[in-house]
């Protein structure tokens, strides 16, 4: 199985030993960061530095002006933790360790784009903004995600790219000191604390012959036993018709939907205009449609009838590959996502076992998270276990 590594460009440079180590790893790529959100991260091995924080979402290379001129909103050039072309520098050293590069795209994921622009964020049933959390419905949003999705994807000598973000982030998120845990939503809460309110949103509702006030009012009402310490209703989507009422909820997430599958087709279309022939479009995806995050809940059949593939979290469990698995089209490619930092809850030392079951169920390459981030110990049993595979 084709395997990849994830990798960060202040992993790689400055450091002329990381190329070389991540190839040794026995895998054939290196999926790099070309567009990151805010993150605080370990260099465990680096000769200059242990700890890089990125202080907001930015693209890792000089944007083009022309692109970008007039336009709002508008992607942001990273700081010191990655100064000039950093991916490019990042890429060449990859590529002359003979490894296959392909871009890594953060795109409805981004703090800075929230607290400079606060309309552009989702906004809760109780009037509050997440501004970790682009709303997709919005029509200058989509504009600038696609914008986005086509520039960072598509960079000199990438041979691919992996799409993340790329649908409807809520109220999960791995936030600076995030605290809002002390309250179990279950997946049916989560949804219906997703729920956008924009104007957009209220207006996509009233298109779906829904009121956005009395949804909002149902919304809160739902949930207040679970502010209380109530068990939250769940059973995933059949837990949220439960709460809602099955029209109501299947009219929101009619509207949701819609607004994430024809986003995924437009950055998928304006990131094949502007690659070269053969470039592998992948998402970053979960098989659950009403699902937000990093991992953007898709339909199967449709996102696979989109994109050339999909990269699935398979960490303590390759069952979401079934459903993707089952839409049997030859030739996608379905990559197992396995976390194999330990300290991150990842089992490098399961590895070989882990791709193979994930195999079994249908994976045709695996991702591994994250080279730059894995302790010596952790990179080693990678090696291992690759070479268990080969």
């Amino acid at each position: 199985m084709k395997a990849s590594a994830f990798v960060y460009p202040w992993d790689v440079n400055g450091d002329p030993e990381a190329p070389a180590r991540i190839a040794d790893l026995g895998v054939a790529q290196a999926t790099l960061a070309a567009a990151y959100h805010s993150t605080r991260a370990l260099t465990p091995r680096h000769p200059r530095h242990r700890v890089v924080t990125a202080e907001y979402a930015a693209v890792l290379y000089p944007p083009d002006p022309a692109r970008w001129e007039g336009r709002t909103p508008r992607p942001h050039e990273s700081g010191d933790w990655a100064p000039g072309d950093a991916y490019g520098e990042a890429a060449a050293a990859l590529a002359d360790a003979g490894l296959e590069v392909h871009t890594w795209v953060v795109l409805a994921h981004n703090s800075r784009l929230g607290a400079e622009h606060p309309d552009t964020s989702v906004v809760n049933a109780y009037g509050d903004r997440y501004p970790w959390a682009p709303c997709i419905a919005q029509p200058a949003t989509r504009a600038y995600l696609t914008g986005l999705a086509a520039e960072a994807a598509v960079r000199p000598g990438a041979r691919g790219t992996e799409l993340e973000s790329l649908g409807w982030y809520g109220l999960a998120h791995l936030h600076a000191h995030d605290k809002t845990g002390g309250v179990n939503l279950g997946d049916a809460g989560q949804y219906l604390m997703s729920l956008c309110f924009c104007p957009d949103c209220r207006a996509g509702y009233a298109g779906q012959g829904l009121d956005a006030d009395g949804l909002a009012a149902a919304v809160r009402t739902a949930l207040e036993p679970v502010w209380r310490g109530a068990a939250p209703s769940d059973g995933g989507w059949a837990g949220v018709e439960k709460l809602l009422g099955g029209a109501t909820a299947n009219a929101t997430r009619a509207w949701r939907e819609d607004r994430a599958r024809t986003l995924q087709e437009a950055a998928v279309a304006a990131v094949r205009a502007a690659a070269p022939d053969g470039f592998q479009v992948l998402l970053h995806a979960d098989p659950v449609s009403h699902h937000c995050g990093a991992n953007a809940g898709v339909d199967p059949a449709h996102v696979l009838s989109v994109a050339d593939g999909v990269v699935v979290p398979c960490t303590g469990g390759a069952s979401p590959l079934t459903p993707f698995a089952e839409q049997g089209r030859a030739g996608t490619v379905l990559a197992a996502n396995l976390t194999v930092v330990s300290g991150m809850g990842g089992s490098p030392a399961t590895l070989a076992a882990d791709a193979a079951r994930a195999r079994d169920l249908g994976a045709t390459e695996l991702r591994l998270y994250h080279a730059g981030l894995a302790s010596d110990r952790d990179l080693e049993e990678v090696r291992t276990g690759l070479g268990a595979l080969a």
